[in-house]
């Protein structure tokens, strides 16, 4: 349970840092909105990780370190090489190429992204429950169940825009 909650924090760090690029990278109406709604539910998220570490005298991994960490170095602390990154995470070079992206690349490599970040929160979260003796505390099994959930939901909310994307019929002019 401590190495979810730690590694977790990790996996929502990045998505913060991806997500708070959206203003400042053209991002469109549409995805901005999405981004604000990650920001805002992996920062509660986070503080409630945080505060159940904290309540267990476990060290609490700063998000904002770790966000600026692109899933590699940053677990060597709980046991993860830079070789075996969680899963979703993006590579150093993937984050580069959003940073680097602007307007609808940008929207279409977020989503693209986002999508296998989240489908990597999706397989922590499942691999968590099917662990013997895990998420047995009530307080951590909703909370992988609610992140599971939830990202999910995203992944279709994300999945249908990254089409409409995709496909847009140009009227022109």
């Amino acid at each position: 349970d401590v190495d979810f909650m730690a590694g977790m924090i990790h996996h929502h760090a990045q998505a913060l840092v991806m997500s708070r690029m959206a203003p400042s990278h053209g991002a469109s109406p549409g995805l901005r909105l999405l981004a604000e709604r990650i920001i805002n539910a992996q920062n509660d998220e986070i503080a409630l990780m945080q505060q159940w570490l904290r309540e267990r005298g476990e060290r609490v991994p700063d998000p904002v370190a770790a966000g600026g960490q692109a899933g590699h170095a940053a677990h060597a602390d709980h046991g993860m090489s830079d070789d075996a990154m969680m899963p979703g995470m993006l590579s150093p070079e993937q984050m580069a190429a959003l940073d680097a992206a602007r307007g609808e690349e940008f929207d279409r490599l977020f989503l693209q992204f986002m999508i296998q970040h989240h489908q990597g929160a999706v397989t922590m979260v499942n691999e968590l429950v099917a662990m013997e003796g895990a998420a047995r505390e009530a307080s951590v099994f909703k909370l992988a169940s609610d992140i599971g959930a939830d990202q999910s939901s995203e992944i279709t909310r994300m999945q249908t825009m990254l089409r409409d994307l995709l496909f847009a019929v140009d009227e022109g002019p």
